[in-house]
């Protein structure tokens, strides 16, 4: 199996691991975006070590080539000399370089096709790393609102209730005192009423009396008939 596969693997059983633990979500959300981190670190190491060895064995190639043309030059160089002896030992060396130079030409290639096919699984699990990043927030605030709607649920599901009663039973108590108030209120000023219309009538005739003496002091009051005009009998 593949570094990728083992990766995948991590990721599945993260999830999994989560759902049948049932833990908090927003802590287990962390610890997986945290693991699928570490996963695409040893990934990206990978990848960079197969980039490096295909560099290695292009590089090796390279210098296969310039040595089978350096052993080509100097076998020019020894027939012009006149050294057929030398030239077919340059000849000799140039060959073993195009042969060397063949044999690693399919390792590289396929070293290069192993690291490009690495480094595009590489990108994928980088974009499903940094999808997770977007997500986890956004899933964080959906589990704290669901964990809020459920405290809310279970306030008025039960829980709280009997203080929500006790709180309407203690208003209708105040309510009824309210309503005695009043009640007391109306009685008092029906009392009071009562008391000033005695008052007034006591007032209005200690004034009566004055006034009539008062008028008989200033002999404005009629005089009363006397018993011998009103009862002699011709």
């Amino acid at each position: 199996m593949s570094i990728f596969g083992r990766i995948a693997d991590i990721f599945k059983a993260n999830v999994n691991d989560a759902l049948d633990k049932a833990e908090d979500p927003e802590k287990m959300l962390k610890q997986m975006v945290l693991e699928m981190e570490d996963s695409v670190n040893k990934a990206t190491l990978a990848v960079a070590n197969a980039i490096a060895n295909e560099k290695g064995l292009e590089r090796k190639i390279q210098k296969e080539r310039q040595g089978a043309t350096d052993w080509q030059q100097k076998a020019v160089q020894a027939l012009q000399a006149g050294r057929e002896d030398l030239a077919r030992q340059a000849l000799e060396k140039k060959a073993i370089s195009d042969k060397n130079a063949n044999d690693l030409q399919p390792i590289y290639e396929q070293a290069k096709a192993t690291s490009t096919k690495m480094r595009e699984q590489l990108q994928i699990l980088k974009n499903k790393l940094e999808e997770a990043r977007a997500r986890q927030s956004t899933l964080i605030a959906r589990s704290q609102a669901a964990k809020a709607q459920k405290q809310i649920a279970q306030s008025f599901s039960g829980v709280g209730s009997d203080a929500f009663s006790k709180f309407d039973k203690f208003e209708g108590k105040i309510e009824k005192i309210e309503a005695e108030a009043v009640a007391f209120e109306e009685l008092a000023g029906g009392n009071t009423n009562l008391d000033e219309e005695f008052r007034k009538l006591g007032t209005n005739t200690t004034v009566d009396a004055d006034l009539l003496a008062l008028k008989a002091q200033m002999g404005m009051l009629p005089e009363a008939p006397s018993k011998d005009d009103g009862g002699s009998i011709q």
